[in-house]
C-alpha cells in the first residue's frame, strides 16, 4: 500500500530503489521499489579471488579470513609474505543506489560507501537521518509554483488525463488522492490505469467524478499540486406545455427548464425568430428568461416558441405550441390539449380510509373516487375487502410511487398486497401479493423496477426486499426476492435508491440499512444483489436516512440517536472511491438533496433546526446557513422557483402543528403558510416517520398537497398561500402527483 509520506523504520528514514515500473493492476513491483529493512550489512564478498596492493584477498573455506570479521566498509584479506589474516579498507562497493547523506556533508549512494568512506578517511562517518539532507541532495523534485493549481475541464462520457506536474530526474512514483483517499489501492471500473509517467486516467466521466484531486511522490507529501477536475454536461431542455390552445384576451404563459453545468443560458424563437426585440407590456420574459409570460392573447401570437439552452459543452432546444382561436373553433390540436392536459394528466391522487380519490388542484375538483368495494378490474376482488368484525369498509394504505404516468403502485399493508393503479383508465387493474406488511415502496426508473420492503409483522421481526420487475409493462406482475449473499439482507431496516434526474438518468447502485448496524450494504440494482459493506463504525454512526448528490457524488448519512439521545454529525461517503470520507462539518439531522443536486437541506427536529448547503458545480460544498423553527418538520418538497431560473424554494410540513414553513434557499426568506389543522398523530401512522406528507406537483407544478387528520389543504406554490381545502378525506396521508406540471 503506498502512502504520500513513508513511516521512519530505519533510525528515523527509508531509503528506496528508484528503478520501479507500475504493474497492470496500477501498483508497483517491490522487487525494484522497498524499503531497506535492516540497520546492519554482511561484509560484501566477492565470490573470485584477486591481487590487490600486494594482499591476497581469500574468501575460500580454508584461508585464514574464515572466522575474522572486519566490521562494516572493510574487509578481510590475507597477507602474501606473512599468511596472516588482516582487515583493510573495501576498493569497491556493490553497486547498487539506496542513497545517503553522510554526517561529513558528502552525499553516498549507499550504505556501504559510507562505511568505505570512513575507513579511508580514518574518521568516525555516520549516517544523518535528516529530511531537509534527503530531500537536497538525493531526490530534487520540483514543482513551478504556477502549477500547484491546475483546472482541468471534461464533458460527460469522455475520458481524461490528469497529469503531474512535480518533476525530478529520481522521482518516487506518483500517489493520486481524492478526498483523502489514496486511489493507486482501489481496483476502481473508471479510474483504473495510473501510466508510466504517473498521470491519473478517468474514464468514460461522469458528474460524480468532479472536485480536487491531489498528486505527490510516495514519501513527500510537502510537495503536492492540486488538480480541479470540472465536469461539463451539455443542456438538457423541458418545456410546458408542449401546446396549449387559449381564447383571444386571456393570459398564456410558457415555461423552460434547462439544467447543465455550466448553467445554461436560455434564448426564446417565435417561429424560428428571436423575440427579444418584439418584447413589450403584452409579451414579456420573466423568471430570468425562464417564461415568455404573453398577457392578453391575440390571434397573431399563434406559434411555435422554442426555448433554447445554451452552455459551452453543448445545446438543446424543445418547443411549446400555442393556439388562439375562439371556442367556436376548437382544432384538434385544442380537442387533443383539453383531452390530454386536463383528462387524464396533472392531478393528485390521495388514498385515505374511503379509497382513492383523484383530484385537480386548479378548481379543488373531484376527478374521480375508487370506492373501497370496487372491483378489481376483470376480477372479482375489491379494492379494499371488509375485513372481519369491521363494521364500515376501510382502506388501509402505506406506501405509493409513480410509475412513468402510467401506473400507481400503492401498498396495502394489512392485506400484504401491492395494488396497480392505472392511470389512464383511473382504475385499480391488478393486486400483487408480497411478504407480509409491505411498508415502503420505491420506482427505480433505471430498471423499471419497484422495490418493495416488508416487516413481516407489525414489530418488524421478519424483514425482506422484494422486487416487481417491468413495472410499467401491461403484463402480469409478481415479486422476486433479492439475492443476499449470507445474511445481508436478513434484518433490513430500510433501503436507499438515488433517484435519477434531468441530467442523470441512470442509477446502477443502492444502499441497505440494517437495524442498529453501523454500516450500509452497497448493493447491485441491475441484479439485486450484494457487493459490499461499508463500515460506519468508526464514526459511530447507525444510518437512519440518506440523500444523494450527483455533483461529487457524495452520499450524506443522517445518523440514529445514540442512547443518551445525542446524535453525530451527517457522515459523508464518496461514491467513486466508496470510502467514508468524514463528517459533514457540524450538520446533523435528516438530509434532503434538491432535484438538480445543488441543495443540501437538513433537519434536525431535536434542536429544530433547518440547515441549508450549496454544492457548486465543481462540487464544494460550502457553509451552511440556519433556519430555526420549531416546527418538528415531518416531511420536505422541493418547488422550482417561479421568479428566478435554476433556484428552489422548500416547503416543510409539521409533524405536530398546522403551520408550513416556506423557505427560499437562494435567499434564506422565511414565511408561514398558517392554519392548516392537526396532523394525523405520529401513533395512528406507524408506517414510516412522516406523519403529515407533503406532496410537490413536478417540474413545472405550481400546486403542492398535504393532508391534515381528516382533510386536505392545496397549497398555491406560485403565490405562497393557501388555494383549498377539502374536507371529509380521513387519513389521507399517502399522496401522489401524475402529470408533467
Amino acid at each position: 500500500m503506498f502512502k504520500c509520506w513513508s513511516v521512519v523504520l530505519v533510525l528515523g528514514f527509508i531509503f528506496l530503489e528508484l528503478e520501479g515500473r507500475p504493474t497492470k493492476e496500477g501498483g508497483y513491483g517491490l522487487k525494484s521499489y522497498q524499503p531497506l529493512m535492516s540497520l546492519r550489512h554482511k561484509q560484501e564478498k566477492n565470490q573470485e579471488s584477486s591481487r590487490v596492493k600486494g594482499f591476497m584477498i581469500q574468501d575460500g573455506p580454508f584461508g585464514s579470513c574464515e572466522n575474522k570479521y572486519c566490521g562494516l566498509g572493510r574487509h578481510c584479506v590475507t597477507n602474501r609474505e606473512t599468511r596472516q589474516a588482516e582487515c583493510a579498507c573495501m576498493d569497491l562497493c556493490k553497486r547498487h543506489y539506496k542513497p545517503v547523506c553522510g554526517s561529513d556533508g558528502e552525499f553516498y549512494e549507499n550504505h556501504c560507501e559510507v562505511h568505505r568512506a570512513a575507513c579511508l578517511k580514518k574518521q568516525k562517518i555516520t549516517i544523518v537521518h535528516n529530511e531537509d539532507c534527503f530531500f537536497k541532495e538525493v531526490i530534487q523534485l520540483s514543482l513551478p509554483e504556477d502549477q500547484k493549481l491546475s483546472i482541468t475541464a471534461a464533458t460527460v462520457g469522455q475520458s481524461a488525463v490528469l497529469s503531474c506536474a512535480i518533476q525530478g530526474t529520481l522521482r518516487p512514483p506518483i500517489i493520486w488522492k481524492r478526498n483523502n483517499i489514496i486511489l493507486n489501492n482501489l481496483d476502481l471500473e473508471d479510474i483504473n490505469d495510473f501510466g508510466d509517467d504517473g498521470s491519473l486516467y478517468i474514464t468514460k466521466v461522469t458528474t460524480t467524478h468532479m472536485g480536487n484531486y491531489t498528486c505527490c511522490a510516495d514519501g513527500y507529501e510537502q510537495v503536492y499540486q492540486t488538480h480541479i477536475f470540472q465536469v461539463n454536461v451539455p443542456p438538457v431542455i423541458r418545456v410546458y406545455p408542449e401546446s396549449q390552445a387559449r381564447e383571444p384576451g386571456v393570459t398564456a404563459s410558457l415555461r423552460c427548464h434547462a439544467e447543465g453545468i455550466p448553467q445554461p443560458q436560455l434564448g426564446w424563437l417565435k417561429n424560428g425568430i428571436d423575440i427579444t426585440p418584439k418584447l413589450s407590456k403584452q409579451l414579456t420574459l420573466q423568471a430570468n428568461g425562464s417564461e415568455v409570460h404573453i398577457s392578453n392573447v391575440r390571434y397573431e401570437d399563434t406559434g411555435a416558441y422554442t426555448c433554447i439552452a445554451k452552455n459551452e459543452a453543448g445545446v438543446d432546444e424543445d418547443i411549446s405550441s400555442l393556439f388562439v382561436e375562439d371556442s367556436a373553433r376548437k382544432t384538434l390540436a385544442n380537442i387533443l390539449w383539453r383531452e390530454e392536459g386536463l383528462g387524464i394528466g396533472n392531478m393528485f391522487y390521495v388514498f385515505y380510509e374511503d379509497g382513492i380519490k383523484v383530484i385537480q388542484p386548479i378548481e379543488c375538483e373531484f376527478q374521480r373516487h375508487i370506492k373501497p368495494s370496487e372491483k378489481l378490474l376483470g376480477f372479482q376482488d375489491e379494492v379494499c375487502p371488509k375485513a372481519e368484525g369491521d363494521e364500515v369498509q376501510r382502506c388501509v394504505w402505506a406506501s405509493a410511487v409513480n410509475v412513468k404516468d402510467k401506473f400507481i403502485y400503492v401498498a396495502q399493508p394489512t392485506l400484504d398486497r401491492v395494488l396497480i393503479v392505472d392511470v389512464q383508465s383511473q382504475k385499480v387493474v391488478q393486486a400483487v401479493s408480497t411478504d407480509p406488511v409491505p411498508v415502503k415502496l420505491h420506482y427505480d426508473k433505471s430498471h423499471d423496477q419497484v422495490w418493495v420492503l416488508s416487516w413481516g409483522t407489525l414489530e418488524k421481526t421478519s424483514p425482506t426486499l422484494q422486487v416487481i420487475t417491468l413495472a410499467s409493462g401491461n403484463v402480469p406482475h409478481h415479486t422476486i426476492h433479492t439475492q443476499p449473499v449470507g445474511k445481508q439482507f436478513d434484518r433490513v431496516d430500510d433501503f436507499f435508491i438515488p433517484t435519477t434526474t434531468l441530467i442523470i438518468t441512470h442509477m446502477r447502485f443502492g444502499f441497505i440499512l440494517h437495524k442498529d448496524e453501523a454500516a450500509l450494504q452497497k448493493i447491485d440494482l441491475e441484479t439485486m444483489s450484494y457487493i459490499k459493506t461499508i463500515n460506519l463504525k468508526d464514526y459511530k454512526c447507525v444510518p437512519q436516512s440518506l440523500a444523494y448528490t450527483h455533483l461529487g457524488g457524495y452520499y450524506f448519512i443522517g445518523c440514529k440517536p445514540d442512547s443518551t439521545g445525542a446524535v453525530s454529525p451527517q457522515v459523508m461517503v464518496d461514491g467513486v472511491t466508496d470510502s467514508v470520507i468524514g463528517f459533514n462539518s457540524d450538520v446533523t439531522g435528516t438530509p434532503y438533496v434538491s432535484p438538480d443536486g445543488h441543495y443540501l437541506v437538513s433537519i434536525n427536529d431535536v434542536k429544530g433546526l433547518v440547515r441549508v448547503q450549496y454544492i457548486t458545480i465543481r462540487g464544494e460544498i460550502q457553509e451552511a446557513f440556519d433556519i430555526h423553527t420549531n416546527l418538528h418538520i415531518s416531511d420536505l418538497a422541493f418547488q422550482p422557483s417561479f421568479t428566478e431560473a435554476h433556484q428552489y424554494n422548500i416547503y416543510g410540513s409539521s409533524s405536530t402543528q398546522t403551520d408550513v414553513l416556506f423557505v427560499e434557499l437562494s435567499s434564506g426568506k422565511v414565511k408561514m403558510i398558517k392554519s392548516l389543522k392537526e396532523p394525523l398523530k405520529a401513533e395512528e401512522w406507524p408506517w414510516n416517520r412522516k406523519n403529515r406528507q407533503i406532496q410537490d406537483s413536478g417540474l413545472f407544478g405550481q400546486y403542492l398537497m398535504t393532508p391534515s387528520k381528516d382533510s386536505l389543504f392545496i397549497l398555491d406554490g406560485r403565490l405562497n398561500k393557501l388555494n383549498c381545502e377539502i374536507t371529509e378525506v380521513e387519513k389521507g396521508n399517502t399522496v401522489i402527483w401524475v402529470g408533467d406540471a
